[in-house]
């Protein structure tokens, strides 16, 4: 986790050092800034939470035995699929190995919200925090036990894995990350040039 805080890297009140204008009233022109941010990411994270959520309701309800939705031809269709591993399958012996990397992921992002003051990577993070939240919910909630449930996937291209929405919002979220960083954007909202 201090290697996380180290990344971001903001201090805990931005402008600390202006705290009183000339006229001896408080500045509070940094708060405000910072707490749209995480008021952003967390929206950001309940929503990508509940669309996951609500389309792996779906899917168990209606598709699950059945036969494979055809969405776009042979190229995309909905097949109900329970994966107890990491992506595209691997590591079902480490469930709970994965369950805790999810939730340590979860505890960092929340600890590192209040250090951020970019739009951007409110974005990313709150796609991160969502994403790890819907597949969290079903491994501590679906069979076959408590910390080694299976996820739901149900997005099946054709020659590739089967995932789901929360999986999307990680990777995207990810993605979102390694632009930002090329970018030079930090996540206290300042741009450096390497």
């Amino acid at each position: 986790m201090a290697e996380a805080e180290r990344i971001i890297g903001t201090p805990d009140s931005a402008g600390a050092d202006e705290s009183a204008a000339s006229d001896g009233t408080d500045v509070p022109a940094e708060r405000p800034r910072g707490r749209r941010r995480i008021v952003a990411l967390f929206v950001v994270a309940v929503l990508a939470y509940l669309l996951d959520l609500g389309s792996k309701i779906l899917v168990v309800e209606k598709l699950e035995g059945r036969d494979p939705i055809p969405v776009i031809g042979d190229l995309l269709r909905f097949d109900a699929v329970r994966n107890p591993g990491a992506a595209f399958g691997m590591g079902e012996a480490f469930t709970i190995i994965f369950t805790c990397i999810a939730a340590a992921v979860i505890v960092v992002i929340v600890r590192l919200a209040r250090k951020l003051y970019s739009l951007p990577w409110a974005i990313a993070l709150g796609l991160l925090l969502g994403g790890a939240l819907g597949n969290l919910t079903d491994r501590i909630f679906r069979s076959p036990g408590v910390f080694e449930g299976a996820v739901v996937d149900f997005i099946a291209p054709a020659h590739f894995a089967v995932f789901n929405l929360a999986d999307s919002a990680i990777v995207c979220g990810g993605i979102l990350i390694v632009i930002l960083s090329f970018r030079g954007l930090d996540p206290d909202g300042t741009v450096h040039k390497d």
